[in-house]
């Protein structure tokens, strides 16, 4: 195995909020949201291997709108090749990292060539991956990672530093530089959810006369989301000057809490927090100004493409990120970061609002009627 660096990859990912900006924001200096750095290439020519492939995917779980778009764009990829495929195996831990443990030893008990896995959490997992590695068998990591970067051959995702800095300073600015916010993460200890907060909090911690009132988790769920905004709303009132949220899915319940609670539209503090369709959709019909960018679920659809690479003997590199879009409700751009796309355009008003964007099915994406067909 041999793994070569290579600057290639950082010439074309770098991305700059606010870098052209001079001298800062309100005396705030100000900064570059995201520098990659160079990138790893892993040599895999020690699995390279005639197929057709028996592929395992071990995924964290299905408890959110999210992880089932990225399921779905898996299995999209999985039916698009079908031809490469003998078996495809999917198991499901339900957020349970013991139970995932035991998935992947069953996985590899079944023979697959390769796995593909999501961690439920970042810590459990690492020894489960090192003894894959032990076993001959090649890891690709989605979404989530681990770690000990050296027991997996790369890992797909999308930037979540980007996603914190680049949402947290349109918050910032947006509040002028000052007031009180109340910060709502993901899921405890999944890597993306720490990622995030990390890097708003480097953002956040750039502005003296901003407060971060609480952060408290909600494991992506909607309905945690307007729980636990119902009673940050009961204990701080209009103390609130706006919400940071890693994701719509929280997002979009803090609104309805902000809903619930008697405020009217256009008075509903702003918002950060992509992917789900129902939080863009609230956002358009509430005038609450928000930021979202998505971290596409279609990063599922990409990975499953990078096995083959693998079983191919490619070099690989070790970090491959998919492609995001800032989405600002018009109007409502700040000096360092303007929007690709504005909220009212991007919104999709006629479906669902369980819809995720970015999902790499395709446009006409139902997740209630989806299906897809590949050797099991």
């Amino acid at each position: 195995m041999r793994i070569l660096k290579t600057a290639a990859a950082a010439a074309t990912l770098g991305l700059f909020v606010g870098s052209a900006m001079a001298d800062g924001y309100q005396g705030v200096p100000r900064t570059f949201l995201w520098n990659p750095g160079a990138s790893e290439i892993y040599d895999a020519a020690e699995y390279k291997k005639e197929g057709p492939y028996t592929i395992g995917f071990s995924n964290a779980s299905i408890s959110n709108p999210w992880r089932v778009a990225m399921l779905h764009g898996i299995e999209a990829a999985a039916e698009r090749n079908a031809d490469k495929l003998s078996r495809f195996i999917i198991t499901d831990a339900n957020d349970d990292p013991s139970k995932q443990a035991a998935d992947v030893q069953d996985l590899i008990a079944q023979g697959v060539d390769i796995l593909l896995i999501s961690p439920a959490t970042a810590e459990a997992m690492d020894p489960v991956i090192r003894r894959a590695k032990r076993q001959g068998i090649p890891v690709v990591l989605v979404d989530r990672s681990v770690p000990s970067d050296e027991n997996f051959i790369s890992f797909v995702t999308a930037s979540d530093q980007a996603l914190g800095r680049i949402s947290a300073q349109w918050l910032a600015e947006k509040l002028g530089g000052k007031g009180k916010v109340v910060m709502l993460g993901g899921l405890a200890g999944a890597s993306p959810a720490e990622a995030r907060i990390q890097a708003a909090m480097e953002v956040f911690n750039q502005f003296p006369e901003l407060e971060v009132l609480e952060t408290q988790y909600t494991s992506w769920s909607p309905a945690n989301g307007k729980t636990i905004m119902s009673a940050l709303i009961q204990k701080y009132g209009d103390e609130i000057s706006g919400v940071w949220a890693d994701s719509g899915l929280q997002g979009s319940g803090s609104i309805e809490a902000f809903l619930a609670a008697g405020y009217e539209a256009g008075s509903i503090p702003p918002h950060t927090g992509g992917d789900f369709n129902a939080m863009y959709q609230l956002s358009v019909n509430n005038d609450v100004p928000m930021i979202g960018i998505d971290y596409p679920p279609a990063m599922g659809a990409r990975a499953f493409e990078v096995l083959f690479d693998v079983l191919d003997g490619k070099g690989i590199p070790k970090r491959i990120e998919v492609n995001q879009q800032v989405v600002v409700s018009e109007g409502h751009e700040t000096p360092s970061v303007q929007a690709d796309v504005f909220v009212a355009d991007y919104a999709l008003m006629d479906k669902p609002g369980s819809v995720i964007m970015s999902s790499g099915v395709g446009a006409d994406y139902d997740p209630a009627t989806f299906s897809a067909v590949y050797p099991k």
